[in-house]
């Protein structure tokens, strides 16, 4: 079983660009900041490659 937080976190960044509301934002960048806490060193890097999307939103 993967990272349920990582998962959460990719969907989180999904529809924030989707919507691109302050909301939607504000969700997964703190749905992204939890699943730091429990990333592998893959995720970690996957991770800071969806921070870097939401930076632009």
């Amino acid at each position: 079983m993967g990272n349920p937080l990582f998962q959460q976190a990719k969907k989180a960044v999904a529809k924030a660009k989707e919507e691109k509301t302050e909301r939607a934002i504000a969700v997964a960048k703190n749905t992204l900041s939890s699943a730091f806490a429990n990333a592998n060193d893959a995720e970690r890097k996957q991770l800071h490659d969806l921070q870097d999307e939401l930076d632009t939103l």
